[in-house]
């Protein structure tokens, strides 16, 4: 490298299609701070040729066979020392931003571009990341708006919840799936009435005035799955 000359944006490329890899790497062979280091058709293989190679970033698709991109952006970000030493990730999918956008980010991806969009967007994306910015489209913003806001519900509803005491958790999820006074009561080897006190109690601290408000809050929290059982996990 010359004096004064810039680092080039190492980057691998991620798909399990060749001719995407392909028509990627023409996209970025014209851009003079950019250099493909290598190809993955799958999550394994971007893990290793991160060991090998090093790069600076992982262009990640999410449907591949083997080990998803979901995965390996996952492993990628646990993987991560705190002088950054593992590639950060933009994601390059099909698919639009409103299922995928929050859950990848949380995952540890830096950045998020459709494919319709790459030829436009791939390159601003790559340089954002690579300065440890987060790349998402303008608009898209709308989407990172409404699950943040989302989030931070269900953190206060779960915070909500475990603020109840055991028991009253007990009766909580058995008031959820359906389950009356006097059943919850021979349940819990408690009488009708003492569950019916718990219901109030439950009632008073999260503000629920009907059944509805059980079974929404407790889907919302994984307590209850929508055909009304409890996940193994919290039996």
């Amino acid at each position: 490298m010359t004096a004064g000359a810039t680092a080039r944006i190492r980057v691998v490329l991620a798909d399990d299609h060749g001719v995407v890899r392909l028509g990627l790497r023409t996209l970025l062979s014209a851009a003079p701070d950019v250099e493909v280091v290598g190809e993955a058709s799958d999550g394994h293989e971007v893990l290793v040729l991160c060991e090998r190679l090093a790069p600076d970033i992982v262009v990640m698709d999410l449907s591949m066979s083997g080990m998803d991109g979901v995965t390996a952006t996952r492993e990628l970000a646990r993987r991560r020392g705190p002088a950054g030493t593992t590639p950060r990730v933009l994601v390059l999918t099909m698919h639009d931003e409103e299922e995928y956008l929050i859950p990848l980010l949380e995952a540890g991806a830096s950045g998020y571009v459709v494919k319709d969009a790459a030829s436009t967007e791939l390159l601003d994306a790559l340089r954002a990341v690579a300065a440890g910015r987060v790349y998402v489209r303008p608009s898209a913003a709308h989407v990172l708006a409404a699950g943040w806001t989302r989030r931070a519900q269900q953190d206060a509803t779960r915070a909500r919840y475990e603020s109840l005491s055991e028991r009253e958790r007990a009766v909580f999820i058995l008031i959820a799936q359906g389950y009356t006074p006097s059943q919850i009561g021979e349940r819990l080897h408690i009488s009708a009435k003492t569950a019916d006190t718990y219901r109030r109690r439950i009632n008073d601290k999260l503000g629920f005035s009907e059944r509805a408000d059980y079974v929404r809050h407790a889907l919302e929290l994984g307590l209850l799955t929508s055909s009304g059982e409890t996940p193994p996990a919290v039996r």
